[in-house]
């Protein structure tokens, strides 16, 4: 057994205990043959068996026990992949690194990404083992000052200059050839002289196709060697290479006279011609394919305009940026940072982060987005987030980690991909064996079927021009060059990497492609209510005044004598009844208790602290003013303490039944144990505009709509009521904690939800839908724990989530059927002996970069409709 040792950075770890706890999880890991953990120095070291566990299930058993360990993830670009066996050969390499956790490479973008600990191996190393796989990384130069992704573009801009000139110098030489080519089989040969300057015009074909064979040669069969020799698997470079060089070297030795047939030089010249020139418009479709993020990275300020204590302006670069650094923004310019307003008013551009056309006005103490666009007043923003923590930069980083992800459906071609290519060069040969074995009782075969008649006639026994071994060898070499594994190969990575990118232009941002499929399959979407149906800003709007008897004063009361401690002969009137229930709440930070204090203040009510104070999740609050204990909450919390609520029922019921939050406010005089109610106070949220809009959509494409809430049954129906969801769809009075359990329930049912949410109590819940889906204006909690972010406050925006998801995936299945549909319909017309070789490589190009094209295609979509795939864009 070989056995490999990883030296682990651990976090989290506070006693000598963790460690113990970290040592034993990872021993009880089958093929760990040893773990250790030091608390003093925060490391580890694990031996172990990387045939039976591997170092991703290590960093996930330590995350497991509730730890940490150290890791980085980078993204390497590579080049010379073409096609989706390159992909496997590099992830292949780079997992089988030590140190490397995980590494995913995507044909469209030319890239891998790679999660790796940096105790074991570094940068260079990752390098190494994609050059030993035989491919070329483009490697970050850290003295140059580029940045990853500028190499990245370089090297993308180099590979597509680098097909280009290939193409024309391989065009320069081949474009005689294309008249010999339609000399020979157009126009019946006899044409062409038999000498040019005394010299054979075998030689002069042989002069112009050997340059193209060596130059544009040379690539395939570097890459077929090292697919073969280094890594043991067929690539497409080995279809490349076998069928250009079986047409010239057969031409070889027919010139040198060692065997009687034809000369191919022109078909060997103009297949690798073909080849380059499709993967030069590879190339280019793919750098147009990641322009929008990088035409969204060009938009990030490049200077500041900083601001001192004594109000000196300085220009800096941004990279001198720091966070709480002043910066002066004038009309026009872009913000450079993330930030807060803390001077001046204006509107605020923000369409290339949210796909909001219209401005957004902002004021002081509003937070704004860097690379946005101040268009009229002079704002001075305090900077908040810098370098790669501002939003453009983790929108950006987030769709590239998206595209890395690939969905479940690449899995079928992957799985196709790994044996494509040994099975089609196994058809190939079998074919070339069965026309030279079989050749006369195959011409009969392919004259009956209502085609076009085989290449040259078929072989001459058969009536044909060539003889049986040449057409054998016609048959190999156009069934070697047809198929097309590259196309295939694109068809996910192409379409996810433009849906994505699409979601990001729109405020949309998924995970993961496959994150991206799994939201086209929801039936159901659960909405939590406040600040994602509604706006989330909870006003004052009730103060109930209670009389000795329970029942409401209809004049509201008059105050207490003394304006604080209430005696017997005391009347309470509704400033009394606040007074207490904002003192009560001040201590809290919900937004109802923030609304109840609020509402005081405005009323002038001088609010004080409470002397105690304790929070009932999910009932209320019981508090100490003055001498006196006050509740403010539901029923449950006045039952929960010895307090009849039920003479308030009637009160709050019409309260609720207007959609507004009810509270009741209870007293226990000092000395006493005997408390009642003598007030409620409601809070009131206000329906998002585009809240009715989003359900009626959603529920127009078939979804289940649903809401969970805190909230008392009444008030929950009243806001369903207006938004159109079926009241029988509505989980009121779901506490906190509970509400992950309620989707879980949600989905026993057989059902696959989308839960929407924005708070940190939303977050477990996020975590166990189908698809968690977080507001953007949401607490980083929540927007961590979810699959999708929208980066707008807008609930039509999960419509537009489905319909990116949907419309991925139709063109997904469109690039499959083609890639897929293209090879079941052409292999066998070359395996019998239908397609010239020529023919077949210009195909086969073709294939991957009309792949490439119907993805670029998708580019147009809008997700304010359902992606038709023969409607027209808008």
């Amino acid at each position: 057994m070989k056995t490999r040792t990883a030296h682990l950075d651990i976090t989290g770890m506070t006693c000598a205990n963790c460690s113990g706890t970290v040592g034993d999880a990872l021993e009880s890991l089958d093929g760990v043959v040893e773990a250790n953990a030091n608390f003093a120095t925060d490391e580890g070291s694990v031996e172990y068996d990387p045939d039976e566990v591997s170092l991703a299930d290590i960093y996930e058993t330590i995350e497991d026990a509730g730890y940490g360990a150290v890791s980085d993830t980078v993204t390497i670009g590579i080049s010379d992949m073409t096609c989706a066996n390159c992909v496997q050969t590099n992830e292949t390499a780079l997992e089988n690194t030590p140190g490397v956790i995980a590494a995913e490479a995507n044909f469209a973008t030319d890239e891998a990404q790679v999660r790796y600990n940096p105790a074991d191996t570094s940068l260079d190393a990752l390098y190494d083992a994609i050059e030993d796989a035989g491919y070329s990384p483009v490697r970050e130069d850290g003295d140059s000052g580029e940045s990853g992704a500028d190499a990245r573009d370089a090297a993308r801009q180099g590979e597509i200059r680098k097909q280009l000139r290939l193409t024309l110098f391989g065009a320069a030489l081949s474009a005689p050839m294309l008249f010999f080519l339609a000399e020979k089989f157009l126009l019946g040969g006899g044409i062409l002289p038999e000498t040019v300057l005394g010299v054979e015009f075998g030689w002069v074909e042989f002069l112009l196709a050997t340059p193209v064979q060596a130059v544009l040669g040379w690539p395939f069969y570097k890459n077929s060697y090292n697919a073969l020799v280094n890594n043991r698997r067929a690539n497409m470079d080995v279809l490349i290479a076998l069928g250009s060089s079986t047409a010239y070297f057969y031409s070889v030795a027919v010139l040198a006279g060692l065997i009687a047939g034809s000369l191919y030089f022109d078909t060997a010249a103009l297949i690798l011609v073909f080849i380059t020139l499709g993967n030069y418009l590879e190339a280019r479709s793919k750098g147009q394919a990641g322009d929008a993020l990088r035409k969204l990275l060009e938009m990030e300020a490049e200077t500041a305009t900083l601001v001192d204590e004594d109000g000196n302006e300085t220009e800096v670069s941004l990279e001198d940026a720091t966070v709480g650094d002043r910066l002066k923004v004038r009309p026009g310019e872009q913000i450079p940072t993330d930030g807060v307003v803390v001077d001046g008013q204006s509107a605020v551009d923000e369409s290339m982060v949210t796909g909001e056309s219209v401005p957004v006005e902002k004021g002081e103490g509003d937070e704004v987005v860097g690379s946005t666009i101040n268009e009229n007043g002079v704002l001075v923003v305090e900077a908040t987030k810098v370098g790669a923590d501002t939003a453009l930069q983790q929108i950006v980083q987030t769709v590239k980690e998206a595209q890395s992800r690939q969905p479940d459906i690449q899995n079928l071609a992957d799985r196709i991909s790994a044996y494509f290519v040994p099975a089609v060069i196994a058809n190939a040969l079998l074919w070339g064996a069965v026309w030279f074995l079989f050749p006369e009782a195959l011409a009969g075969l392919v004259e009956w079927l209502p085609l076009w008649g085989a290449v040259a006639g078929g072989p001459v026994v058969a009536g044909g021009t060539v003889s049986v071994f040449e057409f054998a060898l016609i048959v190999f070499a156009s069934s070697v060059l047809i198929a097309c594994p590259c196309a295939l190969g694109l068809a996910t990575p192409a379409a996810t990497m433009v849906g994505t990118t699409i979601g990001a232009q729109n405020g949309v941002l998924f995970k993961g492609g496959d994150i991206l499929e799994r939201a086209k399959d929801v039936d159901t979407v659960v909405f939590d209510k406040t600040g994602t149906l509604t706006k989330g800003e909870m006003e004052l709007t009730d103060v109930v005044v209670f009389d000795g008897d329970g029942q409401p004063v209809a004049d509201g009361g008059d105050p207490a004598a003394d304006g604080g401690a209430l005696t017997a002969r005391d009347r309470l009137g509704e400033d009394d009844i606040l007074r207490f229930a904002a003192a009560a709440e001040s201590g809290s930070e919900h937004p109802l208790a923030r609304a109840i204090v609020d509402g005081a203040e405005a009323r002038g009510i001088d609010v004080a602290d409470p002397d105690d104070f304790e929070n009932v999740p999910g009932h209320g609050i019981k508090a100490t003013v003055g001498n006196s204990e006050v509740l403010v909450g539901n029923r449950k919390l006045l039952r929960d303490n010895g307090i009849d609520p039920s003479p308030a029922q009637e009160t709050m019921e019409r309260l609720e039944n207007e959609g507004k939050t009810a509270m009741l406010v209870a007293h226990v005089p000092a000395g006493t144990d005997e408390g009642k109610p003598v007030g409620v106070v409601a809070d009131a949220d206000t329906i998002k505009e585009s809240a009715t809009e989003a359900v009626s959509q959603l529920q127009e494409r078939g979804l289940d709509v649903m809401m969970i809430t805190g909230d008392n049954e009444r008030t929950a129906r009243a806001v369903v009521e207006q938004v159109g969801i079926d009241p029988e769809s509505v989980r009121a009075e779901v506490l906190p904690e509970d509400k992950s359990d309620a989707v879980e329930a949600i989905q026993d049912e057989g059902r696959k939800a989308m839960m929407v949410g924005d708070g940190v109590n939303d977050a477990p819940a996020l975590a166990v839908a189908h698809v968690g889906t977080a507001i953007g204006s949401g607490t980083d909690v929540a927007i961590e724990a979810a699959d999708v972010t929208l980066m707008r406050d807008d609930p039509l925006d999960v419509v537009k989530a489905i319909r990116i998801s949907d419309a991925t995936l139709q063109k997904i299945k469109q690039n499959l059927v083609w890639a897929l549909g293209y090879n079941t319909a052409m292999i066998p017309l070359a395996s019998l002996g239908l397609l010239q070789p020529v023919l077949a490589a210009g195909a086969m190009a073709f294939s991957s970069v009309s792949v490439l094209s119907n993805s670029l295609l998708f580019r147009r979509y809008t997700p304010d409709h359902d992606y038709k795939l023969l409607g027209r864009f808008r």
